[in-house]
C-alpha cells in the first residue's frame, strides 16, 4: 500500500493536524482509504516508536493510552517533505490515489472475499499439488477475465 517511508510521513502529517492515539491513526487511515486498507497495530506502533526515537513525535500518557504529537523537528522534516506528505494526505477512497477513480464497491468486495477465502483455505493446512493447481487455475482464469473486462 505504501512505499518505503510513506507511512512514516503520512503518520507525521496526520499528527501535525492533531495529536492522536495509535488506534485513532489506524481508523483514520482506514477511513481515508475507504476501507481498502487498514494498517495493523504491528505496523503503526513500531512506526510511531521510530518517529519518537527520531525526535519527530512526542508521546504523552493519557489514562493508560498514549497520545502522539508532532515535535518541532517533526514539523521541519514535514516541511522538507511537504509535497510528498500532501500527496499521501490526498489519497482517498477505495483504490484511491489522487487522479485515479475510486474502486467500485462490488470490485472491492470481491477482492476482499478472495483474500478471505485464501486465508481460510490456507488455515486448513498445506495445499497438495492438485489443490494448488486448482487454485492457480482459478486465479489465472480470474486474471484473464479482469484483463478482458471493458
Amino acid at each position: 500500500m505504501f512505499d518505503y517511508g510513506d507511512l512514516r510521513l503520512l503518520l507525521l502529517a496526520m499528527l501535525a493536524e492533531a495529536p492522536r492515539h495509535g488506534y485513532e491513526l489506524i481508523k483514520s487511515i482506514e477511513e481515508r482509504l475507504g476501507g481498502s486498507y487498514t494498517p495493523s497495530p504491528g505496523v503503526i506502533y513500531p512506526t510511531l516508536s521510530w518517529l519518537e526515537d527520531m525526535g519527530y513525535a512526542s508521546v504523552e500518557a493519557e489514562g493508560g493510552r498514549k497520545s502522539y504529537s508532532v515535535t518541532s523537528e517533526g514539523e521541519a522534516f514535514l516541511a522538507a517533505n511537504r509535497a510528498a506528505a500532501d500527496d499521501l494526505l490526498a489519497r482517498g477512497g477505495p483504490g484511491g490515489e489522487r487522479g485515479r477513480p475510486p474502486m467500485p464497491a462490488p470490485v472491492l468486495r470481491a477482492m476482499e472475499n478472495l483474500k478471505l477465502a485464501m486465508r481460510l483455505r490456507l488455515k486448513q493446512g498445506p495445499l497438495d499439488d492438485a489443490a494448488a493447481d486448482q487454485i492457480a487455475a482459478a486465479l489465472d482464469a480470474a486474471a484473464g477475465a479482469v484483463e478482458r473486462a471493458r
